[in-house]
């Protein structure tokens, strides 16, 4: 069995895509760690219509899933000790991407990306916020230097997404790819367009 993937749920808009996420990786019988913050359970709630607590109860039939309360900072994840695979932050709140760059780790969500950070493991941020002022693109800009991966929750266009689950689900390839689960994205998501291959970036 592989180490498991932490999936870090924060306050910003985009429930979905942790849902997507969390879904995907026990499909794979992956072992997934969830956390959640106080405000994205709010979020989940008002994005989702449904308690994240009655989600909780739903992924917690698969074997290879655990979840941790957000202030419990003795939980195993907490230390660099414990081995995982990386983690996704997903939706990341321009305030968690604050405090995990300027080295403040307040609740085990930012504490366990902090570790992924320290121990050299994959570390992939899906920021929610637009338009992003400096500060924002700053911390982000810190954490990729030191080796978070930021995938923005961008549309492939060129796809022809029939609705937010296309946009969705690409999203969700693009961090399997970014964490190292997968080497390249499914067929059906790669450019299919004319032979000229800068032709998605022509204006």
């Amino acid at each position: 069995m592989t180490d498991p993937i932490i999936v870090g749920i924060t306050g910003a808009s985009g429930a979905m895509m942790a849902r997507t996420m969390v879904d995907a990786l026990l499909r794979r019988d992956i072992p997934t760690v969830a956390l959640c913050s106080n405000a994205g359970r709010l979020v989940w709630q008002e994005e989702m219509g449904e308690n994240f607590n009655d989600t909780l109860v739903e992924w917690q039939e698969h074997p290879t899933f655990s979840h941790y309360p957000i202030n419990d900072l003795r939980a195993p994840v907490a230390s660099g000790t414990y081995p995982t695979s990386g983690m996704v932050m997903v939706p990341a709140s321009m305030n968690s991407i604050a405090s995990l760059a300027n080295g403040l780790s307040g609740n085990l969500l930012i504490r366990s990306a902090d570790v992924c950070l320290k121990e050299r493991r994959p570390l992939v941020i899906v920021p929610r916020e637009t338009p992003l002022h400096s500060i924002h693109l700053n911390n982000m800009l810190t954490l990729s230097q030191i080796g978070a991966i930021v995938v923005p929750p961008e549309p492939a266009f060129y796809l022809k997404p029939q609705g937010i689950s296309d946009i969705v689900n690409f999203v969700v390839a693009r961090v399997f790819v970014a964490l190292g689960l997968d080497r390249d994205l499914p067929d059906e998501m790669q450019y299919q367009g004319p032979d000229d291959e800068l032709a998605p970036y022509r204006g």
